[in-house]
Parts: structure tokens; C-alpha cells; sequence
């Protein structure tokens, strides 16, 4: 289901363009957030670089603006964001996702305001 924009506050698509174009400069910032990354003495940091071919798993990349925090509603701090590719992304939010699946579904979810 996507993400409801409300929920981020004004200006959360110039924040997050900031993020993953100017600091990120369009590349995955994860560096084991995910699972897969782990750190070591170089800080191993993900490969994948927004719109390029995905080199672990098929189709583009599409770089996202993941939190790492648990505000709410959710943040426009620098600190508490990181650019990340869509499959550490999702890896990142697995848990949440899955709670989410649990709770009943509610037709406001798909109310366009």
C-alpha cells in the first residue's frame, strides 16, 4: 500500500530529494541497516545507485528516504533519515510491515485528501 504524504509534513518531498540527491548523491546509504551490509573496518556500504540496473535483484533501483527512528508522526531530521535502494528499504521496515498486517483494515487508509 503506498505511503500516505499527510503523514510527513510539508516540504517532505524537497527534504527527501535533499537527502538522496545532495547527501546521498543518489547512491544507498546503507551500510548494514539492512542485514546485508555488515560494517566492518571500511564501513562496507551498499552498491546500488538510483535509476542504474540493480546489481542483487531484478529491475531498476528506486532510491527512497528510509527513517531510522521511530518519531511520530515521522521527522524531517537529516540524522534520523537514511537514502536507501528499495529492497534495504523494505528489509529495513520488514517488522513494521508486518505488524501493520495485522491491525484491521480501516477504508481511511485510501481516502484522497
Amino acid at each position: 500500500m503506498p505511503y500516505d504524504i499527510r503523514r510527513y509534513g510539508q516540504g517532505w518531498l524537497e527534504f527527501s530529494l535533499r537527502i538522496k540527491r545532495g547527501r546521498a548523491r543518489s547512491r544507498c546509504e546503507c551500510t548494514g541497516q539492512c542485514g546485508l551490509h555488515q560494517p566492518n573496518p571500511i564501513q562496507r556500504r551498499c552498491c546500488e545507485i538510483d535509476k542504474h540496473p540493480a546489481r542483487w535483484f531484478r529491475g531498476r533501483v528506486v532510491l527512497t528516504t528510509a527513517h531510522t527512528c521511530t518519531c511520530n508522526p515521522p521527522c524531517q531530521n537529516p540524522t534520523h533519515v537514511l537514502a536507501m535502494c528499495q529492497r534495504c528499504h523494505l528489509r529495513v521496515d520488514a517488522k513494521q510491515h508486518a505488524a501493520n498486517r495485522t491491525r484491521p483494515f480501516h477504508p481511511s487508509f485510501l481516502s484522497k485528501s
